[in-house]
């Protein structure tokens, strides 16, 4: 009989990690910069959903399929509130598309650009970020649903550059509403309110 062999078995001295790890690798400042960019894609998905909500609600609707429409509004206001950007982008487009009242010239370039930057957001939310390189510049791993590998150095700038430009995304997306001289939901801007249309449509 031969005596099993039981390899040594470890654990991580966790007294001994560096403080703040795993993220100890980077500067405050990219951390922040990493956060108000994440914080704005959030900010984007709320955006949308108000935008779903005044578009398909202030479509005429025949007196007679008030009833069966308004069931599926409040499912289409659910997945509003529940759906991921993806998602949000999908039904964005699907709203506008189908208001006969809708003003915006350009709707295939604005999902054009909210597609690819929900890519980068997927990136950002979900990287597991590396070991800058002498210039501040990580790659985080990432790898998509396509088997394609993220391989853009990230640092400060560029998360700057990526978080002023999803500004630009929720500007345009509520110009989509207020354009119509819709009030953005939420918002104290002009325009009619979404919920009083009926009342205030001649």
């Amino acid at each position: 009989m031969t005596e099993k062999t039981m390899n040594q078995g470890f654990l991580i001295d966790r007294e001994r990690l560096p403080p703040e790890f795993p993220t100890h690798l980077h500067s405050a400042a990219f951390w922040e910069t990493l956060g108000r960019a994440i914080a704005t894609y959030g900010f984007l998905e709320e955006t949308l959903g108000k935008a779903i909500f005044a578009f398909t609600g202030t479509r005429e609707t025949a007196d007679d399929a008030i009833e069966a429409e308004f069931g599926k509004w409040l499912v289409t206001l659910r997945r509003a509130l529940i759906d991921p950007l993806g998602g949000l982008i999908d039904a964005y487009d699907r709203a506008v598309q189908n208001h006969p009242g809708a003003t915006i010239s350009n709707l295939p370039d604005l999902i054009h650009d909210l597609r690819a930057a929900a890519t980068l957001r997927n990136v950002l939310c979900h990287g597991s970020w590396r070991a800058p390189d002498e210039d501040g510049r990580a790659v985080p791993l990432f790898v998509d649903r396509k088997d394609r590998i993220f391989e853009t150095p990230i640092d400060v700038a560029y998360l700057e550059q990526t978080q002023r430009h999803v500004v630009e995304l929720i500007c345009a997306v509520v110009n989509s509403v207020t354009h119509m001289g819709w009030q953005f939901p939420g918002s104290k801007g002009p325009g009619l309110e979404v919920l009083k249309s009926r009342s205030n449509t001649p």
